[in-house]
């Protein structure tokens, strides 16, 4: 369990006044002209030794992405971009962070963009987040007011403008190149990589592009030292996380937490556990929508990071934790969530473009049972034809929840095939 002395955010649940003196009374902008004084490559190998990887889903090592960023001047701008759309279906983490830590926030904003030489920083929010993106500004208003950001922030000697930029509401703008296209006034869809944004991102300029939370534990960790982060939790899977915790659960909730919590602990203890009863579970999704759903058999004793998540072929991506009781019909669930990857494709790709409809639809007749038996082989191989095969994740974010609903719940898939065709054979005898 967390001890209070490590939490990071300390006003994730608004008990407290969001604005820049009741912030700074939390330690927010406590010393940041130090913290810059000490350079970028002190800063670098602090968020190195911390073993932070980004919260935003992909799990890849903050410092080691930093460090692409050029370390001399290259004649052009050189941009942080950070990903505020949360767009993942079960996660609001980042929207906390926005509407009650946003100038904790915004030093990470400050630091970050110092450690990489980045002059500007836009902070690419999505649209429906109204009061997130008010507070925001707010904010962004005060530390200039302040000096803190802009000319000489913090009398530092370092110039940096942060901008706040809305979004329109698309999934696929949570994806970097697809993010760094719209922000750029373009339609959102996904570059091919190489070249990757650190050579030639925003604009053509370098740039780096890092989610709400993994910016916002900055200051932390600079201030702590890295090797205070990498103490918490497991090798690998360092530091606090916020957990959503939503569905059949007593209490729903978001709570910072360590790294490495099993998911049993974090349910019982955080969200009140499961309603009904532990034993009245039937599922949960760990990490978002997006990645595989594991049975009652398998949460009973996993860990919530990284790499025990991908141990049991599913992963810790955003950690949003939906819980479903054994009222939940996961057929459904799972086809509903077919839906949206079909809804938020943006069609440049041939397989996701053709193939979240297709899965969609099969899913459609399989929640009814109108289907064979060997259609559900059908449906595996389809989605391994989608995954891998695509610009960007959002092919393979539509084929997993399949696969996952395939490799652990195909005896009600069968159940249901079955029971249609017998109902149709006595109808037929009638």
């Amino acid at each position: 369990m967390l001890r209070d002395s490590d939490r990071v955010f300390t006003n994730l649940y608004g008990q407290a006044d969001w604005r820049l003196n009741a912030a700074r009374a939390r330690g927010d902008w406590d010393g940041t002209k130090d913290l810059i004084a000490k350079g970028r490559d002190w800063m670098v190998e602090q968020v190195k030794a911390s073993g932070l990887r980004g919260r935003g889903g992909a799990g890849f090592p903050t410092g080691l992405k930093w460090s692409f960023m050029p370390k001399q001047p290259t004649g052009r701008p050189h941009y942080l971009v950070v990903n505020a759309d949360e767009g993942e279906p079960g996660t609001c983490k980042d929207r906390d962070i926005l509407r009650h830590d946003p100038h904790k926030f915004l030093e990470g904003c400050l630091l970050a963009s110092f450690a990489m030489g980045a002059g500007t920083c836009y902070i690419y929010i999505r649209g429906e987040f109204y009061a997130e993106a008010s507070n925001m500004q707010v904010a962004i208003d005060e530390a200039y007011a302040a000096g803190l950001i802009g000319k000489n922030a913090c009398g530092s000697g370092f110039d940096c403008d942060i901008h706040l930029h809305r979004g329109a509401g698309a999934y696929i703008c949570g994806e970097e190149m697809a993010l760094i296209e719209s922000l750029e006034g373009k339609k959102g869809q996904p570059r091919l990589k190489p070249p990757f944004p650190a050579a030639m991102g925003l604009y053509g300029c370098p740039t780096t592009v890092n989610n709400v939370e993994t910016i916002a534990v900055v200051p932390a960790i600079l201030r702590r030292g890295g090797a205070w982060f990498a103490g918490i939790g497991r090798p690998k899977n360092s530091g606090t996380k916020i957990f959503c915790i939503s569905g059949h659960v007593n209490k729903p909730c978001n709570v910072e937490e360590e790294m490495g919590i099993p998911m049993r602990e974090l349910i019982d203890r955080h969200a009140g556990g499961v309603r009904g009863g532990w034993d009245n579970l039937q599922a949960v999704i760990p990490g978002g929508s997006s990645v595989p759903v594991l049975p009652k058999s398998i949460c009973d004793t996993v860990l919530m990071d990284f790499d025990a998540l991908r141990d049991v072929q599913s992963g810790l991506g955003t950690a949003a934790v939906i819980v479903m009781d054994k009222s939940n019909d996961i057929v459904r669930a799972i086809a509903r969530l077919s839906k949206f990857y079909k809804h938020e494709s943006c069609g440049q790709c041939t397989p996701c473009r053709e193939g979240t409809g297709w899965m969609w639809r099969v899913m459609e007749r399989l929640v009814r049972g109108d289907a064979r038996i060997d259609e559900i082989d059908a449906l595996e191989e389809v989605t391994r034809q989608v995954e891998g095969h695509t610009i960007c994740a959002l092919g393979d974010a539509a084929a997993w929840p399949i696969q996952g609903l395939i490799r652990h719940f195909r005896p009600e898939l069968e159940r249901r095939i079955h029971a249609r065709a017998a109902a149709g054979a006595a109808h037929a005898a009638e």
